[in-house]
């Protein structure tokens, strides 16, 4: 078995109201998956024919209103960390945070217990003379997982290649930046997440143009960027054993899901799992119902699933 994690920043469970581009676009594959309704508060909370899904709580009884430091830390962690903090905190981590991804990374968590994992998101140039500078400063949550995880970053040539994914699925904010690159579809991008996850105990992607499209305030941003997610994510199942691999995807925070203002939200993110061995993973995160039971019922689901024999542990370490 192998999981895929997709990670989207700044999406919640909305209701089913105009605000929301993921009531009011047609999605049909998230449609079709729950009977009918959209990735909504009023879907969540049940187990569907092909896939479960459950809202977890992204405030995790911190006052104010949820973050992207903050909330990938613990979700990348298990670990509360607007509790450590005492707040939540926006943009970069800080140095608190990042000694707590030093210590409890996801991709550190893996190779403690002998699981390969790899971050399928392709970077641009700029961020290796940022790298070989070590200024960590600048460097997101899952970059520093992957960085304190000691594991290889993928770069345009890998991209190019079919060896990784960039962070707006389709690569037309590459294009548009003027990098050589090709542009692809959701589907295409969707068959080579799969590809690149096979062999790996994890694979990890991070879609972050949820949050940025969720800030615009445009909705013709927001009804683009949910029509790729719809497409890829399809994709993504199509291309997958779901027969024993597994596919989760979740958020940090709300965002993208109500467009009458361009703040975060409070509402719950999503916990999507997809596949006929969920049920585990499934299990664990209903019994946490907040974003620190993440990584801890990923790393519980891999565990199970070892123990029965069905893990992919001859595979070659990423790093």
């Amino acid at each position: 078995m192998s999981l895929i994690f997709i990670f989207l920043d700044g999406v919640g469970l909305g209701l089913e109201e105009q605000s929301n581009p993921f009531f009011n676009v047609k999605t049909p594959f998230l449609t079709s998956l729950f009977g009918g309704k959209s990735l909504t508060r009023e879907a969540s909370g049940k187990d569907y024919a092909g896939a479960t899904l459950l809202a977890l709580d992204a405030v995790l009884g911190v006052e104010g209103r949820p973050q992207s430091a903050t909330g990938q830390a613990s979700l990348f962690t298990g670990v509360n960390a607007a509790a450590v903090l005492g707040r939540h905190l926006h943009g970069f981590p800080n140095r608190i945070l990042r000694k707590l991804l030093a210590e409890k990374g996801m991709f550190l968590q893996l190779k403690s217990r002998s699981f390969t994992g790899t971050f399928a998101n392709a970077y641009r140039p700029d961020f290796f003379q940022a790298l070989k500078e070590g200024l960590v400063k600048r460097f997101s949550c899952s970059t520093l997982i992957t960085y304190y995880g000691g594991l290889d970053f993928r770069n345009l040539d890998d991209l190019r290649n079919g060896q990784a994914v960039y962070m707006d699925i389709t690569n037309k904010f590459l294009q548009e930046k003027g990098f050589k690159v090709p542009q692809i579809s959701p589907y295409e991008a969707g068959k080579t997440l799969v590809n690149i996850s096979r062999g790996f105990d994890l694979t990890f992607f991070e879609h972050f143009f949820t949050d940025l499209a969720g800030h615009s305030g445009d909705y013709n941003t927001a009804a683009e960027v949910v029509v790729t997610l719809d497409s890829f994510l399809e994709s993504v199942a199509e291309h997958m054993d779901l027969q024993r691999d597994i596919l989760l995807v979740s958020s940090d925070h709300g965002n993208l899901e109500d467009m009458s203002s361009k703040i975060h939200t409070f509402n719950p993110v999503p916990a999507l799992v997809m596949g006929k061995q969920r049920h585990k993973l499934v299990s664990l995160l209903a019994g946490r119902q907040d974003i620190t039971g993440v990584l801890p019922a990923i790393l519980g689901t891999l565990s199970a699933t070892r123990e029965h024999g069905h893990g992919a542990g001859n595979a070659d370490s990423p790093s």
